[in-house]
C-alpha cells in the first residue's frame, strides 16, 4: 500500500519517512545538531517543485517538531516561544494549509514535547490535532487520520530504520528523533 510520507510520534520518541512515486531521489541531511533537512541527492533531476526540499525535524528546548514540509519551521519557532504544542501544531497547520499540488496533499506533524506529545494534520476537508500517549502513526495518503502504531524504537537510528523498513511502498528516506536525557538524540537513513 502506497501511503505516502508519513510520520509515528509517540511520548519520547518520533519517526519520519519520505516514500514518494515521483521525487525518489532524496536524502536526509544533518544541518546541525537541531536539524534534519530534506532535500535531492546530487544526481537528482533538477525541479521547480518547492515541496520537494524543506527541514523535516528540528528540535527546541521545548521539544522535537517532525513533518512533511516547510510548517515544520513555523512550529518550532512557536514551540520555542512557548506555545503549547497543541496550539503551535494548529496554527501552523491552519495557516499553511494542505499542499497546492495535483494531489492536494495534507501536511502533517508531530510533536516530541517535554511532558506530551502530538499528531496532526491538514487536509482539504479537516484540521485534527491529537494528543497522544502510545505511538500514533498519519500519512499523507490513505491513513489520513491519526492512529495506534506499533513501534518499539528506543534510539534515534532504530526509529528510522523502522519506518524505513514498515510496508508501505515506495521509501526514500527516514529521520528518526528519541528523548535522550534532557535533549534529543537523532538520525537519518537512506532507503
Amino acid at each position: 500500500m502506497y501511503i505516502g510520507r508519513f510520520l509515528v510520534v509517540g511520548p519520547d520518541v518520533g519517526a519520519y519517512r519520505v516514500s514518494s512515486r515521483s521525487f525518489p531521489n532524496r536524502t536526509i541531511s544533518r544541518r546541525d545538531d537541531d536539524t534534519l533537512t530534506v532535500g535531492p541527492t546530487a544526481d537528482a533531476p533538477e525541479t521547480d517543485n518547492p515541496y520537494v526540499a524543506y527541514n523535516c525535524v528540528r528540535v527546541t528546548d521545548a521539544g522535537a517538531v517532525l513533518g512533511n514540509g516547510s510548517h515544520v519551521d513555523p512550529v518550532a519557532e512557536k514551540l520555542a516561544m512557548g506555545y503549547p504544542a497543541r496550539d503551535a501544531l494548529a496554527t501552523a497547520l491552519l495557516s499553511l494549509d494542505y499542499e497546492k499540488d495535483d494531489y492536494d496533499t495534507p501536511r502533517i506533524a508531530g510533536v516530541v514535547g517535554d511532558e506530551s506529545a502530538y499528531v496532526g494534520i491538514v487536509r482539504r476537508d479537516a484540521l485534527l490535532v491529537h494528543e497522544v500517549s502510545e505511538p500514533t502513526l498519519v500519512a499523507t495518503y490513505e491513513k489520513d487520520t491519526p492512529e495506534a502504531y506499533e513501534f518499539d524504537a528506543t534510539d534515534a537510528e532504530a526509529a528510522a530504520r523502522e519506518v524505513l523498513d514498515a510496508e508501505f511502498e515506495h521509501a526514500v528516506c527516514a529521520a528518526g528523533v528519541v528523548r535522550d536525557g534532557d535533549g534529543f538524540s537523532l538520525a537519518s537513513l537512506d532507503a
